[in-house]
């Protein structure tokens, strides 16, 4: 394959909402969806140019990236929203020490939608309600590089993320048309792709959110796994 034809990888994040006593949540991707269609996945996307907010309240999380501090914070910025727009969940707080317990409300509803609408800029939305992206509530997992062949490719992030006590996540969004909490260790039978199994089969050694967590902080999330086909095979 010529490097002319290989697509370039977009950047992008996607986030492990842990749930105790130790459950994950699991979006199935819409069937009219471009790419993974019928899979099932964790909350996330592609990095929006807005979520580069360069005067956004934002806590760096504790493991670096390995990116240049705009970039780094507009991976988080794009975790944390697109957490958002698909569960209704918002890791964020009046304060770096403090996170909302509830945006449930027809307020947030209509903000929630409005951000994923692109009517509004996320990264102005905390802006505007003066509110700090709590990066430091992503525990950074692992870094994932679409294979070559692929016409889609993709920069992924993966993240954990404990749910804030007081918030619960809906079943919301237009990319999505099932959603599920699960042990790790009973999502066998479920359709996804590679890096959404591997994720959850290193998940299912660990007996609790918070040993997972701290697993995380030993873990290299800046080399990227790059699968490849190597004699029809897909390897890691």
């Amino acid at each position: 394959m010529s490097s002319e034809s290989v697509a370039r990888p977009r950047p992008a994040a996607t986030v492990l909402l842990l749930r105790s006593p130790y459950e994950v949540y699991l979006v199935r991707r819409a069937a009219s969806m471009a790419f993974a269609a019928g899979m099932y996945a964790f909350p996330g996307g592609t990095v929006d140019p807005r979520d580069a907010g360069t005067d956004l309240d934002w806590v760096a999380p504790p493991e670096r990236l390995g990116l240049p501090a705009d970039e780094a914070r507009a991976v988080v910025c794009a975790a944390v929203r697109e957490v958002f727009e698909e569960t209704g969940v918002l890791l964020a707080g009046a304060s770096a020490d403090t996170v909302l317990a509830d945006v449930s409300t027809v307020e947030w509803e209509h903000a929630r939608r409005a951000v994923e609408a692109r009517e509004v800029g996320f990264a102005e939305l905390l802006r505007e309600r003066g509110l700090v992206l709590r990066g430091d509530l992503l525990a950074a997992w692992s870094r994932w590089i679409t294979p070559e062949f692929e016409p889609r490719r993709y920069d992924t992030y993966f993240f954990l993320a404990r749910l804030p006590e007081g918030q619960l996540t809906r079943h919301i969004g237009t990319e999505a048309s099932h959603s599920v909490w699960a042990a790790p260790a009973d999502t066998a039978e479920l359709p996804m792709l590679p890096p959404t199994r591997t994720t959850l089969d290193q998940l299912a050694d660990y007996r609790s959110i918070d040993a997972a967590l701290a697993a995380a902080a030993h873990r290299d999330a800046v080399n990227p796994v790059r699968p490849r086909l190597v004699d029809g095979r897909l390897v890691f």
